[in-house]
């Protein structure tokens, strides 16, 4: 096993913009190769080069998109899932806004997950961080709108019930960036992006005797 490389491979999925574009230029300030996996490339292409990142097309909801996107990085080292979709809708009236919300939040991710962790294990070194909230919190109710709530439940516990599956090395961990300025936000939220990447930066790094299985807001433990 070799351990953390000296700049390790970060892929941020949605990270053209708001929370993710933060995280993405937060790892390049700290030396991370970083690339961001972005729909349209065109656009995931400016951004990148605006961070002196990469990019690479990737939908979260599509498994074929997945697979190509990690062959074409070439070794995930950090992985950080942080697409989303919120759906304003009756999850009974609209179920195909129910799936995409679980497709975009949660099977993507997995999915994600085991097409990284191969590399993660060989090299003995890996860190997950999966952007959830806490409207998919059962001890702060499991509120939001639609499915949005449901499919951020089930990323917490999948981020609780994984490290028993995972490599040595390997750690993964959920983040609460909180009620951030962003598309998904809005102009009112209480905190810039950059406040809510802090955390998750923070995760994508931790030493060996760092926390794995846990669900974060401001660096504290929250509850699941």
């Amino acid at each position: 096993m070799t351990g953390r490389p000296d700049r390790p491979n970060a892929l941020v999925t949605g990270g053209n913009r708001g929370i993710g574009r933060a995280i993405a230029t937060g790892l390049v300030a700290r030396g991370f190769r970083v690339v961001i996996g972005v729909r349209d490339l065109e656009a995931g292409r400016m951004a990148a080069d605006e961070i002196g990142a990469q990019a690479v097309r990737i939908d979260v909801a599509r498994l074929d998109s997945i697979g190509a996107a990690v062959d074409k990085i070439g070794g995930v080292d950090v992985l950080v899932n942080n697409a989303g979709v919120l759906i304003d809708s009756s999850m009974l009236e609209d179920p195909g806004g129910f799936h995409m919300s679980v497709d975009v939040m949660f099977r993507g991710p997995f999915e994600l997950i085991r097409a990284c962790v191969p590399h993660m294990g060989a090299q003995g070194w890996g860190r997950i961080v999966n952007v959830s909230s806490s409207w998919g919190s059962f001890g702060e109710g499991l509120e939001g709108p639609g499915g949005y709530g449901v499919a951020k439940a089930a990323l917490n516990a999948l981020t609780k019930a994984l490290p028993r599956d995972l490599p040595e090395g390997v750690k993964i961990n959920a983040v609460d960036p909180g009620w951030v300025r962003t598309r998904m936000g809005g102009a009112t939220a209480q905190r810039s992006p950059e406040q809510g990447a802090e955390t998750a930066l923070w995760l994508a790094d931790l030493p060996e005797d760092g926390p794995t299985g846990r669900f974060f807001r401001d660096k504290l433990s929250v509850r699941w």
